[in-house]
């Protein structure tokens, strides 16, 4: 009998190892997804079917669930992790991986949830009081639902008021995040504003930076701040959402009238770069977009932090090509602690997406906006940019693959998942946007879709885990 030496059993074992290692890398499970075609003033309309990659906790090569996950601290954190302890949430790069902090001292990753509020149909009216009694009970129960689950933060439009007031008599306090709505709030104001799907609307997609009273507006506007200046549980402040910081902007203020101050700043602006109106190109119009954000982000930040020093200035939510800008992202980091996305059209998060936003603006980020529509819940799903889904777990499984990739980039800080409640179809007066989709973790009578908040939980409560295994 012939006896192999040492040296090639050594790399007969390295072979088998990197072929099963690849085998490993290669699994997926297959979900099918399609989105709905926008066509103005025309019936929904949708893409075919297609099958997705779709990469889950369960298949990750080489990852093995721990028997108990990792102690917390009271806010969610990794209890065994910790940093300087400030009283108050920030962020820290640690190596090469990007945290949030926890007021405490521990590294912390916000878990969130979007829309934490009562429906307001007398549908969800009714429901909420058989199945709670009251809105104290609905709070407090809710905040209890989301702990056992994972998250650890109430996101953008949540009655942030009740989750103050549950966070009184609870050891265990829930964070939470306020949107201010400083442009927004100064358009209902000034007037000229209107509602699009999912944000507000500006005259000829210009915001009104360039008017003299936008400065005193805000200083004005933030005063609300002062109030919670002291709480802990306070993540941080969004100044406003979905705004047109469009690579067009100069366009678009030349477009207004003569006697506009924003066309007014921008034709100083060319007449101080020597361009002429027919010789802007491109490159003139990318140099122009951060002087808009120049504007917005130094007079908003300023504001804020006069009269809370304190928290987290953590954006505006980006939704559209502003973020793909190296300058404009640049400019908005000097102002910002983190970047907010709301990120759609992916199945995965791209990698050099996530890469570049760091790299450009030198903060971390957080995607605050993203989900997928069930098929499985009954509703007509046509509302809303999310991805439509067979079934409640295919949600779960979307979820899970799309965070991963969140996680994998060390840069992202947290994830804000749209939303707490499905709309309501027969509720009225809302958001062209909300109208009729499957978009929550409860329906409308307060039921929580089980197979997805089974998978959401799964990998919500493994997030330290998974981190410790992706960088090692």
């Amino acid at each position: 009998m012939k006896i192999l030496s040492p040296v090639f059993l050594f790399f007969l074992a390295v072979i088998i190892c990197c072929s099963d290692s690849k085998i490993k890398e290669q699994q997926y499970v297959t979900v099918e997804a399609r989105r709905r075609v926008y066509h103005q003033g025309a019936p929904a309309t949708y893409n075919p079917w297609e099958p997705f990659k779709t990469r889950t906790v369960d298949n990750l090569a080489g990852y093995k669930a721990p028997r108990k996950n990792k102690p917390l601290s009271k806010y969610g954190g990794w209890k065994k992790k910790q940093a300087e302890a400030t009283g108050f949430f920030r962020t820290e790069k640690i190596r090469d991986r990007w945290w949030c902090v926890d007021p405490d001292g521990y590294l912390y990753f916000n878990v969130a949830l979007n829309s934490i509020s009562r429906g307001g149909s007398e549908r969800n009216k009714k429901a909420l009081e058989e199945k709670f009694g009251t809105p104290e009970n609905w709070i407090r129960q809710s905040i209890s639902i989301l702990q056992e689950n994972g998250f650890t933060c109430a996101g953008s439009w949540s009655d942030y008021r009740a989750v103050i007031e549950a966070n009184k008599k609870s050891d265990k306090p829930f964070a939470y995040t306020i949107n201010l709505n400083f442009m927004s709030s100064y358009g209902k104001e000034r007037g000229g504003t209107y509602q699009l799907p999912g944000h507000t609307g500006y005259p000829g997609d210009a915001i009104f930076v360039f008017d003299p009273e936008w400065e005193t507006f805000c200083d004005r506007h933030a005063q609300q701040a002062a109030q919670y200046k002291d709480d802990p549980n306070l993540f941080g402040y969004f100044s406003d959402n979905e705004m047109p910081f469009r690579f067009r902007s100069l366009d678009n203020y030349l477009a207004l009238p003569e006697n506009d101050p924003g066309h007014i700043a921008a034709a100083k602006w060319l007449n101080d770069q020597n361009i002429k109106k027919d010789e802007i190109t491109d490159s003139h119009r990318e140099a122009f977009m951060p002087v808009v954000a120049e504007r917005y982000f130094s007079v908003v930040a300023a504001a804020l932090r006069k009269y809370d020093p304190n928290h987290m200035y953590i954006g505006a939510r980006f939704y559209s090509n502003e973020k793909n800008y190296p300058s404009f992202m640049k400019t908005a980091g000097k102002y910002l602690d983190i970047i907010s996305n709301n990120y759609y059209g992916k199945w995965t998060p791209d990698s050099s997406d996530m890469a570049d936003w760091t790299a450009w603006s030198g903060r971390p980020f957080i995607i605050t906006e993203y989900y997928t529509k069930g098929e499985d819940s009954g509703m007509p799903n046509q509302s809303g940019a999310g991805w439509i889904v067979r079934t409640q777990r295919d949600r779960g499984l979307f979820y899970q693959n799309y965070n991963l990739a969140l996680l994998e980039s060390k840069n992202c800080v947290g994830w804000h998942y749209f939303k707490y409640q499905d709309n309501d179809p027969t509720a009225t007066g809302v958001d062209p946007s909300n109208t009729d989709s499957n978009k929550g973790i409860v329906n409308n009578y307060y039921e929580v879709w089980t197979p997805m908040m089974e998978l959401m939980k799964q990998l919500n409560t493994q997030v330290y885990s998974i981190i410790e295994y992706m960088d090692k």
